[in-house]
């Protein structure tokens, strides 16, 4: 701050920044408290606007939405962006072809529970959808952006494509009812197939089917491909001829109530017939007094004349005619309360009537109404489903819509809304076929009505399934699919229409609107289910970014709703659901393993925190039982100067053994400060060797304190490592003293801390994960350590690498041992234990105690075993110095080699002769020591020379610290010859046991 001179009065105006006079020194720095930091923690004044438009969307998503409009920004809101398209897809075929046949089927009541458990579930999951919506940006990509976000790339990437199946699936089912509406009542004979025989009916409607859809499929993608604000032109004008054609319905039935319609059903006794090859609903007639047949006489009779032969049910039943439509006051909806399947083929019949039954053979070529399909209850859910599966139109155009926070809730609840009540009128209609005849004032009003409704909802599908496919490819999550994330040069998902186009000429080859209903509806569940699974999971995280403005009870509606979805899967279609999990599963492992990593702070993610926090409670109740017992490794790796793991074949002996299952802590330890050290390569030598498990790198100003921090903190409450892994450390003899020196202190703290401990020996010659062996796996059983020896193998053997390879298992005898009893014992432990290996016991015996080796052979030795066999002596003798010159205490136990022997004579130019050599008494305990670590190194170079891996048992160091270099030549001395040894050192507690 500026300082005044004393006795002036001038007080700081500014208590940041100096007055003007003081120069341009200061610009820039008003705030030089935090100037050393600015750069990376900038001044929010600077940043306001940023994060007022702060937008976490991908480059490119909004190209083909800002290409739409001069000013970049889109322009819908919530009555043309959300509710029409809802609308528009929700009043489709279903409702003008399958509604009436659903209540003629499945009675008033069935269908009022079918039409009541849908659009419960659309609300449910509106509900749920609202609440993701308004708690932050939707951009292109709708419901499967909503659910990749709060539910991770793996799940949004599986059930995304669900979603973008079962909305293609949508437009073939809507061209589908289109033409089905279009050669039914528009123009009947226009049909490119006609059939010859009634039986040839099915194909030849067929095969229509096929040829006008997809000429139809190619229109309406050629108007999407032009744009999109054609498409929502044309919506406003279709979605005009549905108003017209619902309100020309209930116009109608007001009417029945004053004059019902013109609309009589001919009956043979209580069946049901077509009336389009006869025009009178009569056996005979009188034409000027005289008795003669009718058209339908001809259908049932070998002639015209009355004497002929007949069908034995016509001649047994009469023919009547009734009302079709009695109306609202004729008690139909009394009559009509339950429902009646029937497979397929059999009559519709009147309900309360009788008819004299007959056996019949062939009723093809009568004129009998059949039920199409075997109809049930299931079927009818699964059939009616797609009517109420609009609701994600209007969020599947998000990347269109001005203020996607509000119009995707307000839009989507009131379309559903308007649209339940439409379908429960319209189920209390009654039986008829035909809903055009309650149209007033004309049944066209419903043919046009129904058939640009149709061509609508297709065109809306067509319009959303490409953008949720580039909404997806774009992502990155599935490289596969990233061709589909480019598009024309304003954005237009080109590729993606292409594949959605593809996708949909299946479905129109199906050309069944009954086949494909399920098929859609199955992926539109399943998507419907994790929308409501992600509102559950973010309200029971409950964290501070999850902040809906829509607010209902989220916890109890999103898990009614996921329950709703989960039993009309099964429901519908039980086949169809585990077809559609299968799918959803098959894209989860490829997203998992094939694509792309993201991170964007998924649910998941919260609730495995949970869990982990919940299993890690649970863990410190008690320690973990011998049945439970895996080893739970830390791996100890050594990083050079370039920060690169040293052995990187230690992390492919730990995936081996691991699996990726259990705990696995890969650490290592620095020498220095903590600034600027990273974990970034040991990191990524994990990823190369496939070692699934955690990375931790400690830094501290001696490796001694880390290797011991490491030992004795590593891990998280009951979650903590049984095991340290760390290779053998080669080159010791000409290393400075503290490399092994060091691993003498972590094996001693190891044995402490009752852990297990695993050394590898030579672990460059270990393979890789590629590799794949055929040799054995010996076991060296000296003493028994708790199992961990014979418990390794076995889990080594579940790894590919190691599959093929046979297990051997040898034990020491000793001088009083029976050999015999030995081997039967052995095996019956392995059978209890159900290890496949095979037994040997070999005979050794020990030195005694008051055993010693003549002086001639141990030169002798000493020669051989070239540097490796040691001889151990005390210096502290007349021959060598005199009192004067004595050793200090701590240097009197050394180990001799040939080296050293000729270092001491160089030193003592006097020189010592052999005879001083021969004069020397070695420490009697360690010559014992030597001895059995030469003679088991001859018995298991004999036994096991050309073993592919040999595993040891691990002697303990010596409690007095003088004596470490002698250990060190103990373990070179007995792994000797070997390629690869691992050293097993048991944690003093029993690791395997045998199941009871």
């Amino acid at each position: 701050m500026t300082l005044f001179p004393p006795g002036d009065n001038r007080r700081e105006t500014r208590p940041f920044l100096p007055d003007q006079e003081t120069g341009g020194y200061y610009d820039g720095k008003n705030m030089a408290l935090f100037e050393e930091e600015i750069d990376s923690h900038p001044m929010v004044s600077s940043l306001l606007n940023k994060l007022a438009n702060y937008t976490n969307l991908t480059q490119g998503v909004r190209e083909h939405e800002e290409a739409e409009y001069e000013d970049g920004a889109p322009r819908m809101g919530t009555f043309i962006g959300v509710y029409l398209p809802c609308m528009q897809n929700i009043l489709g075929v279903i409702l003008f072809l399958r509604l009436t046949w659903i209540v003629g089927t499945a009675g008033v009541l069935g269908t009022f529970a079918i039409v009541f458990m849908c659009c419960a579930c659309t609300m449910l999951t509106a509900i749920s959808m609202s609440a993701i919506a308004t708690n932050g940006v939707v951009p292109a990509g709708g419901a499967y952006y909503m659910i990749s976000r709060s539910l991770g790339p793996e799940v949004g990437g599986a059930v995304g494509l669900c979603f973008y199946l079962g909305t293609t699936f949508a437009g073939s089912l809507y061209i589908l009812g289109t033409i089905e509406i279009l050669l039914t009542y528009i123009v009947p004979s226009s049909g490119v197939f006609v059939a010859a025989r009634p039986e040839d009916e099915a194909w030849a409607t067929s095969n229509n089917l096929r040829v006008y859809g997809s000429a139809c499929l190619a229109l309406m993608a050629l108007v999407v491909f032009v744009g999109v604000k054609y498409v929502n032109k044309l919506a406003l004008v279709f979605l005009a001829c549905v108003a017209l054609s619902l309100m020309a319905i209930y116009a109608g039935v007001i009417r029945t109530v004053i004059e019902p319609p013109d609309f009589p059903i001919c009956l043979l006794g209580n069946r049901s017939m077509k009336n389009d090859k006869f025009d009178k609903c009569a056996k005979t007639e009188l034409v000027n007094n005289e008795t003669q047949t009718t058209l339908l006489w001809a259908l049932f009779c070998n002639g015209s004349h009355l004497n002929a032969t007949c069908d034995e049910y016509f001649t047994l039943n009469n023919v009547t005619e009734m009302p079709g439509i009695p109306g609202l006051l004729s008690g139909v909806i009394k009559d009509n309360l339950w429902g009646s399947y029937g497979p397929a083929g059999v009559f519709v019949e009147r309900r309360g009537s009788v008819s004299e039954e007959v056996q019949e053979n062939l009723v093809m070529d009568k004129p009998y109404v059949l039920n199409d399909i075997s109809t049930f209850f299931t079927l009818l859910v699964g059939i009616y489903f797609p009517s109420v599966t609009g609701i994600m139109a209007g969020s599947n155009r998000s990347g269109d819509l001005r203020d996607a926070q509000r119009s995707i809730p307000v839009g989507t609840i009131l379309a559903i809304a308007t649209t339940s009540l439409i379908y429960q009128g319209g189920a209390s209609v009654g039986k008829n076929l035909v809903i055009g005849t309650l149209a007033w004032p004309s049944p066209w009003v419903i043919v046009i009505g129904s058939f640009f409704s149709c061509c609508g909802a297709g065109l809306q599908s067509l319009t959303g399934a490409p953008r949720l496919l580039q909404a997806i490819a774009r992502d990155g999550i599935i490289p596969a699919l990233q061709v589909f994330g480019h598009g024309k040069a304003n954005g237009e998902p080109t590729w993606a229409l292409l594949m959605t186009v593809g996708i949909c000429e299946i479905g129109i080859l199906i050309a069944s609107l009954d086949a494909v209903a399920p098929i859609l509806s199955m992926f539109f569940l399943m998507c419907y289910l994790f929308v409501n699974l992600a509102c559950a999971v973010q309200t029971l995280l409950r964290t501070p970014a999850w902040r809906p403005r829509f607010k209902f009870y989220h916890w109890t509606l999103s898990f009614l709703g996921m329950s709703l979805c989960l039993s009309l899967m099964f429901i519908s279609s039980w086949y169809y659901a585990l077809v559609a999990m299968v799918i959803a599963g098959c894209m989860y492992k490829y997203i998992e393993y094939r694509g792309a990593v993201k991170e964007w702070g998924d649910g998941i993610r919260g609730l495995s925190l949970n869990a982990a926090r919940y299993a890690l409670i649970r863990l410190e109740e008690a320690p973990p039982h011998t049945k439970n017992w895996r080893p739970q490794l830390l791996v100890l790796c050594k990083l050079d100067s370039d920060l690169e793991v040293k052995h990187p074949r230690l992390l492919s002996l730990t995936t081996q053994m691991k699996a990726g299952k259990g705990l696995t802590i890969v650490s290592s330890v620095l020498e220095g400060t903590y600034m600027g050290r990273g974990a970034e390569r040991l990191k990524a030598a994990m990823q190369e060797e496939k070692t699934k498990g955690f990375s931790h790198v400690v830094v501290t100003s001696s490796l001694r304190d880390g290797f011991s921090l490491l030992v004795q903190a590593a891990g998280l409450g009951g979650m903590k490592h049984n095991t340290v892994l760390l290779a053998w450390p080669a080159g010791w003899r000409g290393a400075p003293d503290y490399c092994w020196k060091n691993f003498i202190e972590t094996v001693r703290e190891t044995t402490s801390a009752h852990q297990a401990l695993l050394v590898a020996k030579n672990i460059d010659r270990f393979p890789g994960n590629q590799q794949r062996l055929e040799g054995t796996v010996d076991v060296w059983w000296i003493v028994h350590d708790g199992g961990l020896l014979m418990l390794l193998p076995f889990l080594l053997k579940q790894h590919k690498v190691w599959k093929q390879c046979r297990m051997r298992i040898f034990t020491v005898a000793q001088m009083n041992d029976n050999s015999i009893q030995m081997k039967k014992d052995l095996q019956m432990f392995l059978y209890q234990l159900r290890l496949d290996a095979q037994v040997e016991v070999v005979e050794m015996v020990s030195p005694s105690t008051s055993a010693w080796t003549p002086r001639w052979r141990w030169w002798r030795w000493f020669l051989r075993e070239r540097e490796s066999a040691q001889l151990i002596h005390d210096l502290n003798t007349a021959s060598h110095c005199s009192s004067s010159q004595r050793a200090a205490p701590e240097q009197v136990q050394m180990t001799w080699t040939k080296e050293k022997l000729i270092t001491e004579r160089n030193r003592h130019r006097e020189g010592v002769g052999v005879k001083d050599l021969f004069s020397m008494r070695p420490n009697r305990s360690n010559v014992r020591r030597m001895h059995t670590a030469v003679k088991l190194n001859a018995a298991v170079l004999t036994k096991s020379q050309n073993a592919e891996l040999v595993l040891l048992n691990m002697p303990g160091p010596p409690r007095n610290a003088e004596g470490d270099q002698n250990y060190m030549e103990f373990l070179e001395v007995l792994m000797e010859g070997l390629e690869r040894v691992l050293l097993i050192r048991g944690g003093g507690r029993e690791v395997i046991t045998i199941y009871s």
